[in-house]
């Protein structure tokens, strides 16, 4: 089935995003349907939006679920055939649609199909084994970013593990909750696909406002060595997991220590989250660290 504008809807989730999502927003053909996932319970902004743009419906979340949820609640609400998920911070070129859709009718089975970062320098796939890049046609990955991602939902609801609107794994926070969808559905041989032609923008870490960038910084050091943790044990087992995490647990160790002798705070509590982010997967806690926005000014050295 090819896809069109009648039979997609759009996912953002935001959280203190009111800086950039009208770029994102401004960028979407405004004949696409459009759904906003507030994290940060924003009535504000949802007023804002709805006002202004006809095709975007704003949805306040109850908690910071985090980008797994939160896209796992805007795929609930969407009654179309397809979910592009796009970051706040994502801004589509002018074509980028148009070469999606016209992919979509060249493809006969595929999953996941992405657009392409205009970033050479830093790709949002890996290419899967003996597959390799081409400028003019889709091809094949191992997986792509959450960043910008657009789901066959069609296809995925017909297996059992994707019902009940659990696309994403909601244990994860955030990162790689988008490597874990991709391993699942290449693991029941479904593929995923870039669209060379089809470009993005991606700002990369500007989806939250920048006055809140020291405590977004905590929460991002914490949850990178948890969902690390997290991912590896679940695909390839807890020793795998342990291999993989330890070199980074004992960098930040030793940079935990070295930082709190120079009285660095700053960096000193990045290094410890890094380490309690580590052991709370290590223990086989939840992923609980939540940014902490009254205090996003105490990150000072």
């Amino acid at each position: 089935m090819s896809i069109t504008r009648q039979n997609l809807s759009v996912i953002i989730v935001s959280y203190k995003s009111e800086n950039v999502i009208e770029n994102c927003i401004n960028s979407i053909d405004p004949e696409i349907e459009i759904i906003v996932i507030d994290n940060s319970s924003n009535d504000e902004l949802k007023k804002k939006i709805e006002a202004k743009y006809k095709n975007v419906r704003c949805i306040l979340s109850k908690e910071n679920l985090g980008m797994g949820a939160g896209n796992n609640l805007g795929i609930k609400n969407v009654k179309k055939d397809f979910a592009l998920i796009l970051n706040p911070d994502v801004v589509l070129e002018k074509n980028s649609m148009n070469e999606i859709f016209t992919i979509s009718k060249e493809i006969d089975d595929f999953a996941i199909i992405a657009p392409i970062s205009d970033k050479k320098e830093y790709p949002n796939y890996i290419l899967k084994k003996d597959h390799n890049f081409d400028s003019v046609k889709p091809f094949q990955v191992k997986s792509v970013d959450g960043f910008a991602m657009l789901l066959n939902l069609k296809k995925l609801n017909q297996f059992e593990i994707f019902r009940n609107h659990k696309y994403f794994d909601e244990n994860i926070f955030m990162y790689l909750e988008n490597d874990d969808l991709c391993k699942r559905l290449s693991d029941l041989g479904e593929n995923i696909y870039i669209a060379p032609k089809s470009k993005i923008m991606h700002l990369g870490a500007k989806a939250v406002d920048n006055k809140y960038k020291n405590e977004i910084e905590l929460s991002r050091n914490w949850h990178w060595l948890w969902s690390k943790f997290y991912y590896n044990k679940k695909h390839y087992g807890f020793f795998s997991a342990l291999l993989n995490g330890l070199p980074s647990f004992i960098s930040a160790s030793i940079k935990f220590l070295l930082y709190s002798l120079i009285l660095n705070k700053g960096k000193r509590k990045i290094y410890f989250n890094r380490i309690l982010g580590f052991s709370n997967a290590l223990m086989g806690k939840k992923s609980h660290y939540r940014p902490k926005l009254n205090n996003f000014n105490d990150l000072e050295n």
